[in-house]
């Protein structure tokens, strides 16, 4: 085990690195938007541009910080089940889980938007507005958010096997329930 808890570490240390990106990213985006909004009616001027960078941003955040929120253990999950099994067949659904569903589906989405990205580069696409920005650079946020989402996945599938093997992984591994607050 421990060679493949030295990858998850380095995965985990990886996607922490890029969260803080994303982190940044929204930060960059509420100041552009702020920004925008001055000019555009403080001094009457727009850039279809800027417009674009809020949404590449957006892109940012939310493809680059899906595979921190799953190494934070704050996805989204069904809690119906969850919530009332205990911790043991927590590691064994998520296990089942990673291995059936979440692995195949962004692994998938990682190859099937590659070519998605690589025909807009090969084209040097840009956006069809006056002033918009070239489309290439949010395009390859998709198949790299898929596949750091695809290595956090591994990382967290192989903490969970850790821990049903007696192991504990070095980094804290949540798999305590909590129920969101509403």
């Amino acid at each position: 085990m421990g060679p493949l808890l030295a990858f998850s570490r380095g995965v985990d240390r990886l996607n922490a690195a890029i969260g803080k990106l994303a982190d940044w990213a929204v930060l960059l985006a509420c100041a552009i938007s702020a920004g925008n909004a001055f000019v555009r009616y403080g001094i009457s001027y727009s850039s279809n541009a800027w417009l674009e960078v809020q949404w590449y941003l957006f892109g940012a955040t939310v493809m680059l910080g899906a595979s921190y929120t799953l190494f934070r253990n704050e996805h989204v999950r069904v809690d119906i089940l969850y919530s009332n099994i205990s911790e043991r067949a927590r590691l064994w659904v998520d296990v089942f889980g990673f291995i059936c569903f979440m692995l195949p589906a962004v692994t998938l989405l990682a190859w099937m938007t590659w070519p998605f990205f690589v025909d807009s580069f090969v084209r040097s696409e840009g956006s069809p507005n006056a002033g918009g920005l070239l489309r290439w650079p949010v395009k390859i946020l998709l198949p790299v958010g898929f596949f750091l989402l695809s290595l956090q996945g591994l990382s967290e599938l192989i903490k969970r096997i850790a821990l049903l093997r007696g192991v504990q992984p070095d980094a804290e591994v949540v798999v305590e329930y909590h129920r969101p607050e509403q």
